[in-house]
């Protein structure tokens, strides 16, 4: 694979690419990834309401232990409960109202057989007893589980992260995306001289003598790798930011050698908060507000808990991924993971076949970043610079119910359609309206391709099928075929899907033109006294042949 691929491929909130092969090919499945990646007859029945995850982390052993408590609301009556927990950890117990449940087990799937009756629209609770040595993160986030790590000073640095993985690499749940929790407490006791930093708001701290317990408390529906444990010799800063929705939290913790490299390096975050608002609405999580947390790997969107490594550097650690030196203009993992609490966290995929939602408008963020701080042209030039890590191997959504992501061009390849469709809107207010509007609409929602498909078709006013069976479904870039003959310009997509017919600008001796190429050949009669200059505005992602 290419060094360029490499890089690109490593695109965070990216999260996604683990050492299982999220984002590698697969063309076979087993019963575990249909168990894991599909709506169940033994979870479509309950509807998932609350979590208090109660655990507590040992770090010189590598061990967690706790129970989960999960509420949910009967749909349809049914007596067996799937949760997921991944080995090497184990489920030691499931109760219901005190009573120990059997509970048999399939591999990561394990179905609590209940003997209370289940009633539709009562609200019920199990709860689930759980310990052992999870797995340990080899190359995070990409592979998934627990980075047990030391800082400078010796003292122990933990993270979790688990996105395409799964959750239940380290804790029992509902371990799939279409159901997220309403509302959710995190406690997490560790040793005394560490602290935990989790999502949502902290609630307090117990002092346990040798070890403290930290509580949190997240008011929003939050999807299960969201959920993050960070345990670290933490120091706290903050800021409030006066946002569209008032005041707004703004709380980073960082090792406490980093603390003057960080209060300089975060000042990204209030000019992401202003610029993205701008662009998407207000912070989809103002009751949980908003954290930076340092970690030691690279990064992840974690809701209200964004995690950070990037070694305070601007770019991705230090580089350009656009090659055109706009990607030294911000810290990438500030700019791309926070961009994530509008599409991840607001607005969730429902399969992970359909990840490209998350990832192709996030990878678009950045290109909105600096659209607002340094204007159209700049921001142009970074999104088309992106271009050289795109593969065009594997389509972008992948297979469904089997929880296989698709091609890692979901964020160069997903960033330059969203680009060329902002080309075809061709009017930027429009533009900005809309985008406001889907994450509006799609509040705290989880949704599908089709949902998001059909909304943009409609916003827009265009019949966008064949535009996105082209760019989301096909590895095939559509080709702008054209030659002059006779002061006649002949034109045609060449390369496309059935019924592909995306307007394009072009420019003529340097003015603009809008032309609506088909399949079929089309024609424009050109004045003899043209120069007959013909150049394809390069904002649209597409290939050009004159012959």
């Amino acid at each position: 694979m290419k060094k360029t691929i490499l890089i690109f491929f490593l695109f965070i909130g990216l999260s996604s690419a683990n050492a299982q092969g999220l984002l590698s090919e697969r063309n076979k499945y087993t019963k575990q990834d249909t168990l894991r990646g599909s709506i169940t007859p033994e979870r479509i029945w309950w509807d998932l309401t609350y979590y208090h995850l109660d655990i507590e982390v040992k770090p010189d052993e590598k061990f967690i232990s706790g129970k989960n408590t999960i509420k949910y609301i009967v749909l349809k009556e049914y007596q067996t409960l799937q949760i997921d927990l991944q080995a090497p950890l184990e489920i030691t117990k499931v109760t219901q109202d005190g009573k120990v449940l059997n509970v048999i087990h399939n591999g990561n799937a394990h179905f609590v057989q209940l003997t209370k009756k289940q009633k539709v629209g009562n609200t019920e609770s199990i709860i689930v007893y759980y310990k052992g040595n999870p797995k340990e993160a080899v190359r995070a986030p990409w592979d998934g589980g627990f980075s047990w790590k030391k800082d400078s000073n010796g003292n122990h640095f933990v993270a979790t992260s688990c996105q395409g993985l799964g959750a239940s690499v380290w804790w029992p749940c509902k371990d799939h995306m279409y159901d997220e929790v309403e509302t959710m407490d995190i406690s997490v006791t560790v040793p005394k001289n560490l602290m935990d930093v989790s999502n949502g708001k902290l609630k307090n701290v117990v002092d346990n003598g040798n070890t403290k317990t930290y509580h949190w408390y997240v008011a929003n529906p939050i999807n299960n790798y969201g959920v993050n444990v960070n345990i670290g010799d933490y120091t706290h800063f903050s800021e409030t930011y006066k946002g569209e929705k008032g005041n707004l939290d703004m709380d980073y913790y960082v090792l406490k050698p980093d603390l003057e490299k960080a209060k300089k390096q975060f000042k990204d975050a209030p000019k992401m908060m202003k610029a993205f608002e701008h662009w998407f609405g207000p912070y989809p999580f103002y009751e949980d507000g908003f954290k930076l947390v340092q970690v030691p790997y690279l990064g992840m969107e974690h809701q209200s808990s964004v995690t950070y490594g990037n070694q305070f550097k601007q770019g991705y650690l230090g580089r350009d991924l656009s090659g055109t030196g706009w990607g030294l203009k911000f810290d990438f993992i500030i700019i791309h993971e926070s961009g994530h609490e509008w599409f991840a966290n607001n607005i969730t995929y429902k399969d992970i076949a359909d990840m490209w939602i998350h990832e192709s408008f996030t990878n678009y963020s950045e290109n909105l970043f600096l659209d607002y701080y340094y204007g159209k042209k700049a921001a142009s030039e970074y999104v088309i610079g992106t271009r050289k890590g795109i593969q065009n191997k594997r389509p972008i959504i992948g297979d469904y119910d089997v929880n296989s992501g698709g091609s890692g061009d979901m964020y160069p390849k997903g960033g330059n359609l969203l680009h060329t469709l902002r080309q075809i809107v061709n009017d930027d207010k429009k533009w900005r309206m809309i985008l406001r509007k889907m994450n509006k609409d799609f509040y705290h929602q989880t949704v599908t391709t089709q949902q998001i498909e059909d909304f943009l078709s409609k916003e827009i006013g265009i019949d966008l099928d064949a535009f996105f069976n082209q760019y989301l479904r096909d590895i095939r870039i559509p080709v702008f075929k054209y030659q002059i003959i006779n002061n006649t310009l002949t034109y045609q997509w060449k390369n496309v899907v059935d019924d592909f017919k995306m307007p394009l600008r072009i420019f003529i001796d340097d003015e603009p033109k809008w032309i609506y190429p088909t399949s079929e050949k089309k024609e424009l009669p050109l004045s003899s006294i043209q120069k007959q200059q013909i150049e394809v505005d390069k904002n649209f992602y597409v290939e050009v042949e004159n012959n």
